[in-house]
């Protein structure tokens, strides 16, 4: 019994975190269960749901196989940080528990755009503004080329006219705290998004798909600095629930009813993201703690099929550099080169 009882608590920590699908298209289908999806299989999902291939195969029955030849247009991606789970309005949303919770990118989903529509330049934009960090490409450069990104500038875009302090109600938070200005920041960052592209609709309606990957930890921040319990993280996660809400609704309508919009809430990742350093010593330990027997690595799946094209073209070009070389050497001068014929006939007219 006590082991039941143990086993019970830990329960929601481990499955206690959520990936949500707020809104979605009618080619792309998500099953309503409850299968939990790995932390580290999103990238995976989102790249499925755009009609790209992935390296290792999704033995995952929430994403059902949909239209192959209507994809859509864009990937919304939000990450929320400091909370397990939303109220969400149940309302055409699907969710799913969230296992093995470890930081993810979508890189992957990035670059599979870049290789197929790089002609086209889509709009691809994955951002943490509590982090600075910010990775804009293509025609997203050209958009949101206004659109605030470091703390300061955030801080600034608040108390301009048209920020969401005028129409947000605040209730416990402040407006003089900086952890709640940095939660609002990240809200202000929503609309902002949102509002740029509905400028540039045109952008929405081309043939390349679009990818948004939005990082937000103000919310954790204020868990951290008035506690979980507190009046002001409830408020905060009442306001974040609307703004995400209204955010998914935007950039659906945005894109013609043709976007996913996802949501993943998780307490705390289980193991922190390690950044790559220009330090020597620590690649080589790094290295030598993943493959202390120095194997070879491992090929890629493609390796078969390359090594084969190249083999098979070199061995062609030899055979015909051989085959072309052995007929110019034993060609006849008198009847296959009319130059070596009309030097013939010349030097019999002399």
């Amino acid at each position: 019994m006590a082991a039941l009882a143990l086993l019970a608590l830990l329960l929601p920590g481990v499955l206690g975190n959520e990936f949500s699908v707020l809104r979605s298209p009618e080619s792309v289908v998500f099953r309503d269960g409850k299968w939990p999806i790995p932390g580290d299989r999103i990238p995976d999902v989102a790249a499925l749901s755009m009609g790209f291939s992935v390296e290792e195969d999704l033995s995952w029955p929430g994403l059902a196989v949909g239209n192959l030849f209507h994809r859509p247009r864009a990937t919304v991606l939000v990450t929320v940080k400091g909370v397990d789970s939303l109220a969400l309005l149940k309302n055409g949303v699907v969710s799913y528990p969230l296992e093995n919770a470890v930081p993810f990118s979508l890189d992957s989903v990035a670059n599979s755009i870049h290789t197929f529509f790089s002609e086209e330049t889509p709009v691809v934009l994955q951002l943490a503004p509590s982090e600075e960090r910010v990775y804009m490409v293509g025609k997203a450069n050209a958009v949101f080329e206004d659109l605030s990104v470091t703390l300061r500038q955030l801080r600034n875009r608040l108390f301009q006219d048209n920020s969401i302090l005028s129409s947000l109600p605040l209730n416990s938070l402040s407006r003089n705290n900086d952890v709640d200005l940095l939660f609002l920041s990240e809200l202000q960052v929503l609309h902002d998004i949102a509002n740029l592209l509905s400028r540039h609709k045109h952008l929405a309606k081309d043939h390349s798909p679009d990818l948004y990957s939005l990082e937000l930890a103000g919310l954790d921040e204020i868990g951290k600095r008035y506690g979980e319990d507190s009046q002001q993280f409830k408020d905060a996660s009442q306001i974040l629930t609307d703004c995400l809400q209204k955010f998914a609704d935007e950039m659906y309508d945005l894109y013609g009813g043709n976007a996913v919009v996802e949501v993943v809430t998780v307490k705390s990742f289980d193991s922190p993201l390690v950044r790559k350093t220009r330090s020597i010593l620590q690649a080589k330990q790094n290295s030598n703690s993943v493959n202390p027997y120095n194997l070879a690595y491992t090929y890629d799946i493609n390796y078969a099929v390359i090594f084969n094209i190249i083999l098979w073209i070199m061995l062609g070009l030899a055979l015909a550099v051989i085959i072309i070389s052995y007929g110019l050497w034993n060609m006849d001068p008198g009847y296959d080169s009319i130059i070596y014929r009309m030097t013939n006939q010349k030097i019999r007219m002399d």
